[in-house]
């Protein structure tokens, strides 16, 4: 299972006041209220936890099937960082997502699978052919096999990702 969320950096500054009284405590767990805090660039860290969190979601809503808004159950822990790149995992009702996110001037891209090995094997696509279950999760008909396959899409203002696991 595949999940993403992208964040367009500049709408992000526009329209969210991410420092209005509550919004961190409402979203984020005490330990990530502390990555915040204590990173160079806070609300960098802000949206790539955000990120995290989106994409595991999607995958956890994928499986349960359950839409829901708790944030606050999707515990991110952050394993490496540099410049351009945040790998981490994402905890929730004894589930692990690891995720890995692109950092760019303008977006913050993050891609969430169930184990590490399927990062090898994400693929970006074009947003064509995408039929949605009666749940609203998206996917599409595999060309080759003819088989149902799972696609993440995410957009926010100047940007859409559509992404997949190869078979």
């Amino acid at each position: 299972m595949i999940g993403n969320d992208i964040i367009d950096i500049v709408q992000s500054r526009r329209e969210s006041n991410w420092q209005r009284k509550g919004f961190i405590q409402k979203i984020f767990t005490v330990e990530e209220q502390l990555l915040i805090s204590n990173a160079q660039d806070s609300e960098i860290m802000l949206w790539i936890l955000w990120s995290m969190k989106e994409a595991a979601y999607k995958i956890y809503n994928r499986k349960t099937k359950l839409r829901s808004y708790i944030p606050q159950q999707f515990v991110c822990t952050i394993t490496s960082q540099n410049q351009d790149c945040v790998l981490g995992k994402v905890n929730c009702d004894e589930s692990i997502y690891y995720t890995k996110t692109i950092l760019s001037h303008e977006s913050i891209n993050t891609i969430a699978v169930n184990t590490i090995a399927d990062f090898q094997n994400v693929i970006e696509i074009e947003n064509k052919n995408i039929i949605k279950d009666n749940n609203g999760i998206p996917y599409f008909i595999n060309s080759f096999s003819n088989i149902p396959q799972d696609v993440s899409i995410s957009h926010h203002g100047r940007f859409e990702k559509v992404v997949t696991i190869k078979n």
